[in-house]
């Protein structure tokens, strides 16, 4: 399958660029401290880590592949085939599930898991390398087939979980959800899969190339534009946090009436009243930290309440664009809606439209146009 490119210079060269362009993201990731994407962003430092590693396994894995363009032997040619297969079940593939996973901050996920995954793949190409054949490869290409698909459902059902978890401790989730980018990475994926599976010739040799163009390009705008959510430990100075605090319990706890009502009062008093929630990315310890409990009650309060951190926080910003709409009226005040609702604690004008629908079942367009009837 490596014949017809043999000749082909322009496909070297385009090979040794995409080489290249795996190694100069390594170093980037690696080596700078500042974020050449996004500046006013601090991406998560594990989560760079891994995206560092998994370059260099791209870059790697290509510079092994290099040597079949120059070999004459078909058996020195399907041996180095095999290898790079084998390799790439070792580092690539794996390596591209752990970056997903750290795009999580929820928790660190254990990577064992992946490991047991990958093992029959890999005991399948080792096979195959000592018996010098691709016998084994049409079962390989159902497992990959299979194991994707588990891959898929388990990462819809995290991501879930993920967005749950962002709702109850972030009212601004600007650069810090990730199911578009698990959509977007899970298609290229998918695709790499398939050609990596499927494919032959030269359209399939430049097909992958362009695959791995987009992912590193994708993935590395990514990783600089994802918010570090890492959330400092906090002693509680209301009240002791209970000693059961495993996450299966946590829901079955019973928060006791006299910390809901003080909690509600102090969030009257340190919130409210002081108007904190306008505070751009205040998260739930923040709030808690402000009001003096712990995030464990002030999750339980939210809970309790019937409603989430984000939707609190969220429902008094639109609260407060309302009353400075109805004062900028009274007062004939020149304003914009755009910057009514940067007062209101939002940096982006895009995410306080999609706020102000959800909570208000209508557009800000058509809420002032009614108000103004």
């Amino acid at each position: 399958m490596y014949d017809q490119i043999r000749e082909d210079t322009l496909y070297l060269m385009f090979y040794a660029v995409v080489t290249a362009m795996a190694i100069i993201a390594n170093c980037y990731l690696l080596f700078r401290d500042g974020n050449a994407f996004a500046a006013d962003i601090t991406p998560p430092g594990r989560l760079r880590r891994w995206a560092a590693i998994f370059f260099a396994s791209i870059a790697l894995n290509h510079l092994w592949y290099m040597p079949i363009f120059f070999l004459n032997s078909i058996e020195d040619i399907r041996l180095c085939d095999l290898i790079g297969g084998i390799l790439d079940f070792m580092t690539f593939f794996p390596l591209a599930i752990v970056v997903l996973l750290s795009m999580l901050q929820d928790r660190r996920r254990p990577l064992w898991p992946i490991a047991v995954v990958m093992a029959p793949l890999v005991i399948g190409g080792a096979f195959d390398i000592a018996y010098r054949s691709y016998a084994l490869l049409p079962i390989s290409r159902l497992y990959a087939v299979l194991m994707g698909i588990g891959l898929i459902i388990y990462m819809v059902r995290t991501t879930r979980q993920y967005g749950r978890w962002l709702r109850d401790n972030y009212a601004d989730l600007e650069h810090k959800e990730v199911w578009q980018s698990f959509v977007v990475l899970a298609i290229i994926m998918f695709v790499f899969v398939i050609y990596g599976f499927a494919g032959e010739g030269p359209v399939y040799q430049y097909a992958m190339q362009v695959i791995c163009v987009v992912l590193i390009c994708y993935l590395l705008w990514r990783v600089e534009t994802l918010s570090d959510l890492s959330i400092p430990r906090q002693q509680s100075q209301l009240v002791a946090k209970p000693a059961t605090t495993e996450a299966e319990d946590v829901d079955d706890y019973e928060l006791p009436q006299t910390i809901h009502d003080k909690i509600g009062s102090l969030l009257q008093q340190h919130c409210i009243d002081t108007r904190l929630y306008l505070q751009h990315d205040l998260n739930i310890h923040q709030l808690a930290q402000a009001i003096g409990t712990n995030r464990f009650y002030l999750s339980q309060y939210f809970s309790r309440q019937g409603t989430t951190y984000n939707a609190y926080i969220n429902g008094l910003r639109i609260n407060h664009f309302m009353s400075l709409y109805h004062k900028a009226v009274a007062t004939q005040r020149p304003f914009t809606a755009k910057q009514l609702a940067f007062d209101s604690g939002y940096r982006s004008y895009k995410t306080f439209s999609l706020v102000f629908k959800q909570l208000k079942r209508q557009t800000v367009t058509a809420w002032m146009r009614d108000t103004a009837k």
